[in-house]
């Protein structure tokens, strides 16, 4: 059992220290500096392996929180790594990129700063992989059947690991040119670097999933010849049609969205180009966006020389601290985030809308905005406040607003929900039969470790429908696969 003094002899919450400011904005490697292990195992002993163990209810995973923290207290690394993918293909993935709600709903945060779970989330899985521990787990058996996953993000990639230790032959189709969706191409390298996404697909390939990128399915293989070549298929393509700002100017050269400018950033590191098409270099910079789509492309503009930048968010700015008024403890709370990006450089404007894009010649030279206030849901203008700045490059990041319908989707004949994600019923099943939903298309844009979840889920409701039964592990109820 845990330290049941762990809590009151460690009341500090440590967290590894980020790279310095001026060293980081010039290179692509990751921030964060090693941890020392004495300190994590003192962090892991503030777990209070909780009666009711809220943590639980707060991942969508629902890792098995307290009892590899406990195995870290004591030393007991490989049962920790074996305990964590239990539950969790990824935790290389979420140990990055997740927002970690398990912490805010951790017990021990109700009157202290929670259990630091993410970071030792992510040393046990580097652990495991410096020892050696990540072998591919082949199938005992095969089933004959065969399964197509469309979409080779974390969704994708969790459904057809799945199905292929289950016994399925399973080939995942991608339509760019490597595999791994946005984690591939729109989380830059700083955030996550790319070697951890290639050292889980050898993984997967030793495990006997096949891999077949540069494929646009619904164009380069028919949804017809997809239906009849396979037992069943998975949509996992993403919610990747972007919101866009219809206002005067749009139609400037020098105005992009945020995964027109992204991927390019990811390309030179890659090597496949010296310079990218799209470069902040020497530019004055507007992100519209103030979420982590806006963090990371304030990012990636430090790293590529941008000579200012402002990053716009319509919302007002959160509070430093929760209010328990408008997220309670166990809730995820709505309070101020600074991310790394954000304590390298760069203005932070809140409440505030863009109205018109100006230029000349063509080009992009600035824009007019001006302050609002929420009333009633709506945003309405705040008189006297208008202002108008320069910017070179606009960056537009302001989310997505369903799946890309042309094509696979319209071809497959599947249904689509009032908010425009592919509908699904509570076994993941689209309204065509044999095809299965996971991830951001029908559940809306959403975090990593939702994606992972439902590509779990999805894969466990293929293998029953395929065999009439499963032993795979579904960490999502009918009660919560209905929200989008």
């Amino acid at each position: 059992m845990a330290d049941p003094r762990g809590f009151l002899k460690y009341t500090r919450r440590i967290l590894p220290a980020r790279r310095p400011v001026d060293e980081r904005v010039h290179d692509w490697r990751e921030v964060y500096q090693d941890f020392a292990e004495d300190t994590l195992r003192e962090q892991a002993s503030r777990c209070m392996d909780c009666g009711i163990p809220f943590c639980h209810n707060g991942c969508p995973l629902g890792n098995l929180i307290p009892e590899w923290n406990d195995l870290v207290r004591t030393g007991r690394w490989r049962e920790a790594f074996d305990r964590l993918h239990a539950t969790n293909n990824f935790p290389d993935f979420t140990g990055r990129l997740c927002p970690a709600p398990c912490e805010p709903a951790c017990v021990l945060g109700i009157n202290q700063p929670p259990v630091t779970i993410k970071q030792i989330e992510y040393e046990i899985v580097e652990r495991g992989f410096r020892e050696g521990w990540a072998e591919p787990i082949r199938p005992q058996t095969l089933t004959g059947k065969t399964v197509a996953v469309v979409g080779s993000g974390p969704a994708g990639l969790a459904a057809a690991q799945q199905l292929t230790r289950a016994g399925h032959a399973v080939t995942v189709f991608e339509r760019a040119d490597r595999i791994g969706g946005l984690l591939r191409y729109g989380i830059p390298e700083f955030k996550m670097e790319k070697r951890f996404i290639d050292r889980r697909l050898v993984q997967m390939s030793g495990e006997g999933t096949v891999f077949r990128t540069g494929v646009n399915v619904g164009v380069d293989v028919p949804a017809a010849n997809l239906r009849a070549d396979f037992d069943a298929v998975v949509l996992a393509g993403g919610a990747t049609a972007w919101r866009d700002l219809p206002i005067p100017g749009r139609d400037l050269d020098g105005i992009h969205q945020a995964m027109e400018y992204l991927p390019w950033a990811n390309r030179v590191q890659a090597g496949d180009l010296p310079e990218p098409p799209i470069t902040a270099r020497g530019k004055k910079v507007i992100i519209i966006g103030g979420g982590d789509t806006g963090a990371d492309c304030l990012g990636t503009v430090h790293r590529q020389g941008g000579t200012c930048v402002h990053q716009f968010e319509i919302l007002p700015r959160p509070p430093e601290i929760r209010d328990p008024a408008v997220t309670p403890w166990p809730m995820y709370p709505l309070i101020m985030r600074t991310t790394a990006a954000h304590e390298e450089g760069g203005e932070r404007v809140f409440s505030v809308n863009t109205e018109e894009f100006t230029g000349r010649d063509g080009r992009v030279t600035g824009l007019r905005a001006h302050e609002v206030r929420r009333h009633r849901g709506v945003f309405e203008k705040v008189a006297g406040t208008d202002f108008a700045l320069a910017a070179d490059l606009v960056l537009l990041a302001m989310g997505f607003v369903g799946p890309e319908r042309p094509g696979l989707l319209t071809d497959l004949g599947v249904e689509f929900t009032d908010r425009g994600a592919v509908a699904r019923n509570a076994d993941f099943a689209s309204t065509v039969p044999g095809v299965y939903v996971a991830g951001d298309i029908g559940r809306g844009q959403s975090l990593i470790v939702w994606a992972i979840a439902e590509g779990r889920a999805a894969a466990a409701s293929v293998d029953r429908y395929l065999m009439g039964h499963t032993a795979l592990p579904s960490p999502i109820t009918p009660t919560t696969v209905a929200i989008h």
